[in-house]
């Protein structure tokens, strides 16, 4: 009983600093219902570096049904993932040298996981960012807000 009692303060203060330590990166999930579990990624005023991590719970491979992690411009997010099409899933299915692509994540099938950090000095507090998977016809389904806090 005593055990516990001690344990349970260690516990929360290692929560705490766990909880401190997230506040400048996030991790995402893409699934086989082409869904990500996150509509919308605040970053918080006192971050000076954010990494995203994308993980896939699903089951099919990159080929079938993989998913990246794209940050644009919102009004560049459709004719990104468009002109992305071509390029195919060994380039991300992202236009090479695409300067509209803000950050980006490799295509990743079931069971696999990535990381981007996202230049934050390209980002401003007024405008509209957003993030979307690239693989052909996920934007449509896969897509979220981006902001400052």
């Amino acid at each position: 009983m005593k055990i516990r009692h001690l344990l349970l303060p260690a516990l929360l203060a290692f929560s705490a600093v766990s909880a401190m330590a997230d506040d400048c990166a996030v991790t995402i999930d893409g699934n086989d219902s082409m869904q990500f579990d996150k509509k919308a990624i605040v970053v918080g005023k006192s971050c000076k570096k954010f990494t995203v991590t994308l993980t896939h719970s699903g089951k099919l491979a990159k080929n079938i049904m993989g998913h990246n992690w794209v940050l644009t411009k919102t009004e560049d997010s459709q004719a990104v993932a468009t002109d992305g099409v071509g390029a195919g899933v060994d380039k991300n299915y992202l236009k090479a040298g695409d300067t509209r692509v803000i950050a980006a994540t490799k295509v990743v099938g079931a069971g696999e996981s990535t990381s981007v950090d996202v230049p934050l000095d390209k980002i401003t507090k007024q405008g509209s960012y957003t993030f979307f998977c690239s693989f052909p016809g996920h934007i449509a389904l896969m897509k979220g807000t981006f902001s400052l806090e």
